[in-house]
């Protein structure tokens, strides 16, 4: 069984609550703590406790985590209706305290090599945690990371500069990929072949589940806003990644991010380890080998069809 936690910054997109959902429902999986990352989150931990509630998964700890971003230089992207559908107004949800980086730390350096964080959402708690314990990077078993991009799948030449959690915040991106953890990359171009559509959403719907049926809601109000009929599961192919890992097939590279200062800037440059133009190692040394397994392929229909059902049918046949 795989012992995870999971770093969200739940809000606007249901891919997230998606994610929640899967990792909570998935018996391969047990999910030894949820965090919240970037902007407001408090209104993230309750936006999952809520999930979790009805999902009846309580006793999973939450916990929220750091608000800005790791220089404060940039801004938080806040769409404005984050909780809408899911949330009621004036509902009592309460979280557990601990600050989610101490929590991180704790949990990994208490169990070597057994927790795999999954980071969803800007990778600043993660950065910070490996700057107050740089030994994360060596405890940990595996992170696995939505964010970034090779441009190297079918759809990479479609993508626009860069993704939403490199780029709000570059230099917690930069610090995670330079630590040598072992780091799985499910960048967006993979995760973006995996799509819901409204035939989705009104299978949500029919279940009638309050959870699915807030899910629906969420969905139709991101389409909305988006003026489109699909959207993209990027976050949950990370949890189906912990369940099979052969939904994505990819190979080690080398990542760099590449930024400045200016906002929003920041983005990923993958290369093989003996690309002629990687600089060479200096002084003597080798240069190391990589610790990131990039995503370049993935069975997006047979994962979807894993996700649906799943979340679809509480009594699906494992």
């Amino acid at each position: 069984m795989e012992r995870i936690i999971l770093d969200t910054d739940i809000g606007t997109d249901v891919d997230d609550a998606m994610a929640v959902a899967l990792a909570a429902l998935s018996p391969e999986i047990k999910v030894e703590g949820i965090t919240t990352v970037y902007g407001d989150v408090d209104l993230r931990a309750r936006m999952v406790v809520k999930i979790l509630k009805l999902l009846g998964k309580e006793e999973i700890p939450v916990m929220a985590g750091i608000r800005e971003v790791l220089l404060k230089n940039r801004e938080i992207w806040w769409l404005g209706h984050e909780g809408e559908g899911l949330l009621e107004e004036g509902e009592e949800l309460s979280y557990d305290k601990r600050h989610a980086v101490d929590f991180i730390i704790d949990t990994v350096m208490n169990n070597p090599g057994e927790i795999t964080l999954v980071a969803i959402g800007p990778f600043t708690n993660l950065a910070v945690a490996m700057a107050r314990e740089p030994l994360v990077a060596e405890n940990v078993k595996q992170i696995i990371v939505m964010g970034g991009s090779a441009r190297l799948g079918s759809i990479g030449r479609e993508l626009e500069y860069s993704d939403h959690n490199v780029s709000r915040d570059p230099e917690s991106a930069s610090l995670l990929f330079r630590s040598g953890a072992p780091i799985i990359m499910c960048g967006y171009d993979v995760t973006r072949q995996v799509l819901v559509c409204t035939k989705d959403v009104e299978r949500l719907e029919a279940t009638g589940e309050q959870l699915n049926l807030a899910m629906a809601r969420m969905i139709r109000k991101w389409l909305d806003w988006w003026e489109r009929d699909f959207t993209a599961m990027n976050d949950p192919l990370c949890i189906g990644l912990l369940i099979d890992p052969d939904f994505c097939k990819g190979e080690m590279m080398n990542v760099h991010v590449e930024y400045d200062h200016r906002h929003p800037t920041g983005h990923t440059i993958c290369t093989l380890p003996k690309t002629p133009w990687t600089p060479p190692a200096k002084l003597g040394k080798e240069r190391p080998d990589p610790t990131v397994k990039v995503c370049l392929e993935v069975d997006a229909e047979r994962f979807i069809k894993m996700l649906m059902d799943r979340v679809c049918d509480r009594n699906y046949k494992f």
